[in-house]
């Protein structure tokens, strides 16, 4: 079924504005997601959890917030059936929860010991997805620049294919990620810097390492830019002719682990494990939001932190904004290497100029380490 069939199948032509139905029907479906995919990963904790992530859940906070999104799924889902014509939203999100009731909802125990063997991580992806919808589609629903971009707005089901992408296979991305930065800590450690780091204020520390991922964040993207062969897989980040919060997590996987990877050589060389936790908190909350159809700003802070029309300016297509804006937490780095560019109006387009790229998450995939983009014809 593609995005155009999902879309039918769901809609109904109606309004989706607020006591319609619909949004009830998506709060439904959404929940209904959580509480199942909650209740699988209690029947098969050992293949669908994290094992890094299991040792710090509250288990009795774990359970309640499934039988909260099951009571929430049957909720909404009839408030979306009273509501609306079409009754699919509403039936679809009461069925996922009547689904994990009857696979025994909050209750089932678990049983086995657990090991620190391969898991597919459905847990991360349930919980960041609940905690990043929960922040940033409310906050572009009610202050959108671009009002007229809904939240299911073309190629939306691309780019829940690639959250998933990058969240399932944590295990394996996380040993990719983690590779340049382990081998790097063998050779070039400097036990004296570290522990310099080490002895100033929390706080501190943390801006340091922010200062210090951007660094190697700009060098890292720059270069994934200008070199050819690695603009294959860049420019798939680079094709969404709209942005919202879901656009971010539109990336290659070898994209996504040269950025990561590279960033974190300098940072497990300086930082403490403690501070290195938080910027990745930190960056996972300010990279999304700079990808967000987000409106407000704060004058004063745009100079010094990167806000969603500076970054937006680094997606758009139009001429005089190409290979600009390579921070992704301090714009003033851009201008030291001088690409800095922000005028106070926003992009009009966005996307890739000129090029074509593969259609369909697996040809992205594989595609791009066998020939170029192709351009179209002026």
């Amino acid at each position: 079924m593609d995005e155009q069939q999902i879309n039918e199948f769901f809609g109904d032509g109606q309004d989706t504005g607020f006591g319609t139905g619909w949004w009830s029907g998506i709060l439904a479906v959404f929940f209904g997601v959580l509480a199942f995919g909650g209740v699988l990963c209690l029947h098969f904790p050992q293949f669908l959890s994290t094992p890094e992530m299991r040792v710090y859940y509250p288990m009795h906070l774990i359970r309640m917030g499934i039988e909260t999104a099951i009571w929430a799924a049957l909720i909404f889902g009839v408030l979306s059936a009273i509501l609306r014509s079409k009754k699919v939203l509403g039936f679809s999100g009461m069925l996922l929860a009547g689904a994990a009731a009857a696979l025994g909802g909050s209750s089932v125990p678990i049983n086995e010991p657990l090991t620190n063997g391969p898991a597919i991580g459905l847990d991360w992806f349930l919980l960041d997805l609940f905690l990043m919808a929960l922040i940033y589609v409310p906050v572009e629903r009610l202050w959108p620049q671009y009002p007229k971009q809904g939240t299911f707005r073309k190629q939306w089901t691309l780019d829940v294919i690639y959250f998933m992408s990058t969240h399932l296979p944590i295990q394996i991305l996380s040993f990719l990620v983690l590779l340049p930065a382990t081998q790097a800590t063998h050779y070039l450690a400097i036990p004296v810097v570290a522990n310099f780091i080490a002895a100033l204020p929390l706080l501190i520390q943390f801006l340091l390492a922010v200062l210090v991922a951007d660094l190697a964040e700009w060098l890292t993207h720059y270069a994934l830019h200008k070199v050819p062969f690695l603009w294959r897989f860049h420019s798939i980040h680079h094709s969404s002719k709209e942005l919202d919060w879901l656009a971010g997590s539109r990336s290659h996987f070898l994209d996504d682990t040269l950025v990561r990877g590279f960033v974190l050589v300098p940072m497990m060389l300086a930082f403490s494990q403690t501070v290195i936790l938080i910027y990745l908190i930190f960056v996972t909350l300010h990279a999304t939001l700079t990808h967000c159809n987000f409106r407000p700003t704060v004058k004063w802070l745009e100079p010094l932190l990167v806000v969603p029309r500076y970054h937006h300016w680094h997606h758009s297509s139009q001429k005089e904004a190409i290979d600009k804006n390579f921070a992704i937490h301090f714009p003033w780095i851009d201008r030291l290497f001088g690409t800095y560019y922000c005028p106070s109006e926003w992009p009009e387009q966005y996307g890739l100029d000129g090029e074509v790229i593969p259609q369909g998450f697996v040809r992205q995939t594989f595609e791009p380490f066998i020939k170029p983009n192709a351009r179209l014809k002026p």
